[in-house]
């Protein structure tokens, strides 16, 4: 397993654990023996089912130990994972960086534009939104304000409330900008 800055990397199958937890696919474990584990998690989700139980015991315990997930043990001996708000950010760092707009095959002539003015103390959100707008596919209009063809109000907003900057980022639609030719030329429209 590979660390970045001190995190950890997870691979596929550890992210989609994750993101079962986060989905509300519950995981349920008993106080027993290995042989009436095995039963429970045969009965669980399907989802659950592609995942080697030995190596699924192995990620729980390294989430528990990466404090992504928490035990709850019910008065019946039943103990339920559950995602920790450690878990829940890193469960929408994997959603932030599988993000992608969506190109439809038919513009409908609206101009989608991303404008902020976010301050000095939020300079990392500043950059990391500067950044993945670029990455998705933004064009940068101008210092603070980038433009995009198709709709993505709903990414957007995601990426606002990831980054904590909802007050400083404004979502317009318009139509018809002074220079749309050099746009369109800009997105191949």
């Amino acid at each position: 397993m590979e660390k970045k800055r001190g995190k950890r990397i997870y691979s596929p199958t550890k992210q989609k654990i994750l993101l079962l937890l986060a989905t509300g696919v519950a995981l349920g474990l008993r106080k027993s023996t290995i042989g009436q584990q095995v039963k429970i998690i045969q009965r669980a989700a399907k989802e659950w089912a592609g995942i080697n139980r030995h190596y699924l015991y192995r990620c729980l315990r390294e989430f528990y130990d990466d404090r992504l997930v928490e035990y709850d043990e019910n008065d019946d001996g039943n103990i339920k994972i559950v995602l920790s708000e450690q878990g829940k950010k890193r469960v929408l760092r994997f959603k932030i960086d599988q993000l992608t707009l969506p190109k439809l095959p038919h513009w409908d002539n609206q101009w989608r534009v991303v404008l902020y003015d976010i301050p000095e103390k939020k300079k990392p959100a500043r950059e990391a939104l500067r950044e993945k707008l670029k990455e998705l596919g933004f064009y940068e209009w101008q210092k603070s304000v980038f433009i995009y063809p198709f709709p993505c109000r709903d990414e957007i907003d995601f990426l606002v409330e990831f980054f904590e900057i909802r007050s400083y980022v404004r979502y317009a639609e318009l139509n018809h900008p002074t220079n749309e030719t050099e746009l369109k030329l800009q997105f191949e429209l």
